[in-house]
């Protein structure tokens, strides 16, 4: 029998620079099992591509977990199977192959996808949408981040 998962961190949190938000970040892994996806929203520079740097990390990603500039999605193996996805450069899923999704999320992985907005209601049918998480710039390196 396993032991219990942690809750996840819900909430509206603050967090003072980088290092706090991979902090809350892992928090928030420790409740995740393969299977689960998390939606990431905000602005550009908010801080999605570092809270998910901190969400690998806290799952066993040693691979420098970075911005997915020029490409969909990235992979990652730690104790679990780690994928990072942005959607961000996608007009619309109906016109792209089905399978796009699926090599990245499934049964045997997190995901944690970025812009999410593109491709939601296709996520919903790969995932179990786990986590939705709102980053906001709160001043200088300070952020607000919001899980439900």
């Amino acid at each position: 029998m396993s032991a219990p998962r942690p809750p996840l961190p819900t909430g509206v949190h603050r967090t003072a620079g980088p290092d706090a938000t991979e902090a809350l970040a892992a928090r928030l892994a420790a409740a995740l099992v393969p299977g689960d996806v998390v939606l990431l929203v905000g602005e550009l520079g908010a801080g999605k591509t570092t809270f998910v740097r901190g969400a690998a990390r806290a799952l066993g990603v040693s691979d420098p977990v970075t911005s997915l500039t020029y490409t969909i999605g990235r992979r990652y193996e730690g104790r679990v199977s780690v994928s990072h996805l942005d959607l961000y450069r996608l007009g619309d899923l109906a016109d792209e192959d089905p399978a796009l999704l699926a090599d990245y999320v499934g049964p045997d992985r997190i995901a944690f996808v970025e812009w999410p907005e593109m491709g939601e209601p296709e996520l919903e049918g790969l995932g179990r949408i786990a986590a939705r998480v709102r980053l906001a710039h709160a001043g200088g390196d300070e952020r607000e981040i919001e899980i439900a």
